[in-house]
């Protein structure tokens, strides 16, 4: 039998499973760049107006570190600046997620050994998700395409838009297929997976911040750093900004090499088994295992550890480029305006309105780590391990609340790691914002990231078979909404969605209590419906 046999079967199982998923992303996301392309032509009709706003980043490393460099003046480049590599972090989250979904969490839940027992093939069922993945990619590329030749901009920078989020989509599907022949679980190949994804774009806001500016004041040439990411070549297309076909090639041929080593690895590893096997612990357990939060807390350590480490290591970065923000950009109204959006306040003071801009930040990291955590209570219920643990004297809603605590306790610590090492490396440079201010600043964002936690348990309680796809996508969401909304220019109503978009901008305006205390109701509430959904559900493989 052929190791390819089955794989047009499963192709078709796996495109049923994601009728529902792919297409919200594609479409969702062609919504968004929709949306953005509209802002820029509303908010900026007048080249004088765009060369103000690109002067103005060309010139703010901490600008260019969250959107990229400027190619051009024309409002195709404006678009692409604005917009290019946030989309393509969503087709790198969609292609991990679903090569995950397709091959290790059909291992992980048993379904890949009950298909396994027919006639399929060793690879048909990496082949079927690789296909599948890979045709999304087009779709997504496609529908990008089109949404701006929609917005009557020149064609070839559209298709060159297209073409390298697809791309760029495709590079991360193939990481992801190695991913999950190296972990035993989903939930550590999706985070493995994610990962990349956010390392490749950081590495490429360092490389971008690190560039080289044009005489014009406005296009920069990336540092080298950049070179080392897959989002940063698929910053080097430059749609609108003279084309660089050839650079496509560099994703197909990443693409490539991780597909051959991902069937390699799939021929020297036992069905559900990764090459990376889990550490075995010690023979006796400590007396903490014996309650379900010391349980939640030995499972989350690790990574609970790795976030708030890397928090305050990029709080320091931020904190010590607060006196280079105040010097590059003072009287820059373009550059102001760009903050001013990423803040979501108009507020004087172009210091503390950075500042409340890269607390948005921090807010949708400490998001990120508590939908990572909460995601563990899933794969505890698909791989049976949840039913051991109920199956003793501790209640569903304990067992809940156990790994919701630490998800809480998490974000609140990266929070404040994360504002100490700006106030800090404010301090040392000379900045006067204060210690204790910056504090207060990160952690007036951790009622936003308990609504995203709190929406997840009502996902959980309710869907729980969608949970990873939802609640990755319900981040996004709020991301976009509300960290973007109004750069992308959403109408206040679709901002008001995200609860990132009711944080006061602290240190920028003065805290208000009003906020903060609805959005913990909002968490409360959510949480306790998934919990109540949970109690009244049987476990689900």
């Amino acid at each position: 039998m052929s190791a390819y046999a089955g794989t047009g079967h499963l192709i078709r199982l796996a495109v049923r499973r994601d009728r529902v998923q792919l297409p919200i992303w594609i479409i969702g996301s062609a919504a968004v760049l929709a949306a953005g392309a509209a802002a820029v032509a509303d908010e900026f009709p007048a080249e004088a107006d765009r060369v103000t706003a690109l002067r103005g980043a060309g010139g703010s490393p901490a600008v260019l570190l969250m959107r990229g460099a400027p190619v051009g003046t024309d409002i195709g480049a404006l678009v692409n600046f604005r917009n290019f590599a946030f989309m393509m972090v969503l087709a790198g989250l969609m292609s991990t997620f679903a090569v995950v979904r397709h091959t290790r969490q059909n291992e992980e839940t048993g379904r890949a050994e009950m298909v396994g027992a027919g006639a399929v093939g060793r690879h048909a069922g990496l082949t079927a998700a690789l296909a599948v993945t890979l045709g999304a990619n087009l779709l997504l590329g496609a529908a990008l395409t089109g949404t701006l030749l929609g917005a009557k901009l020149p064609a070839d920078g559209a298709l060159a838009f297209g073409a390298a989020c697809a791309a760029i989509g495709m590079a991360f599907a193939g990481l992801a297929a190695v991913a999950a022949q190296l972990f035993q679980s989903s939930r550590a190949a999706n985070a493995c997976a994610a990962t990349a994804v956010g390392v490749a774009y950081l590495v490429r806001g360092i490389g971008d911040a690190l560039g080289e500016r044009a005489p014009d004041g406005i296009q920069v040439t990336s540092n080298w750093l950049s070179w080392l990411s897959p989002i940063g070549w698929g910053m080097q297309v430059r749609p609108y900004g003279g084309e660089r076909w050839w650079v496509l090639a560099l994703p197909v041929v990443l693409l490539a090499v991780c597909v051959l080593g991902a069937f390699a690895l799939v021929d020297r590893r036992d069905l559900g088994a990764g090459l990376i096997p889990d550490r075995p612990g010690p023979a006796t357990g400590s007396r903490a295992l014996l309650s379900p939060l010391g349980l939640a807390w030995r499972l989350h350590r690790g990574s609970a550890l790795g976030w708030v480490i890397g928090s305050a290591a990029f709080g320091v970065g931020i904190g010590s480029l607060g006196d280079a923000v105040n010097d590059a950009m003072s009287g820059n109204a373009g550059a102001t305006q760009l903050i001013g959006q990423l803040a979501g306040t108009a507020a004087p003071g172009l210091v503390d309105v950075y500042f409340a801009a890269m607390m948005n930040v921090f807010g949708a990291l400490a998001a990120g780590f508590a939908v990572q955590t909460l995601l563990r209570l899933r794969s505890e219920e698909a791989g049976g391990r949840a039913e051991a643990v109920l199956a003793t004297a501790v209640g569903r809603v304990r067992w809940v609340v156990s790994h919701l605590a630490c998800a809480a306790g998490g974000a609140a610590a990266m929070l404040v790691f994360a504002g100490a090492g700006a106030g800090i490396a404010d301090a040392a440079v000379g900045g006067d914002e204060g210690v204790m201010t910056l504090i207060g600043a990160g952690l007036a964002q951790l009622p936003a990231a308990l609504t995203v936690a709190g929406f997840v348990l009502l996902v959980f309680g309710g869907l729980p078979r969608l949970l990873v796809t939802l609640a990755w996508a319900g981040l996004v969401v709020s991301i976009a909404f509300g960290l973007l909304g109004d750069v992308l220019g959403l109408p206040r109503q679709v901002r008001d969605l995200s609860p990132f978009s009711h944080v006061p901008s602290i240190p920028a305006v003065d805290a208000t209590a009003g906020p903060i205390v609805a959005l913990v109701a909002v968490a409360a509430v959510l949480a306790a419906a998934g919990m109540a959904l949970f109690r009244r559900r049987d476990l689900a493989p």
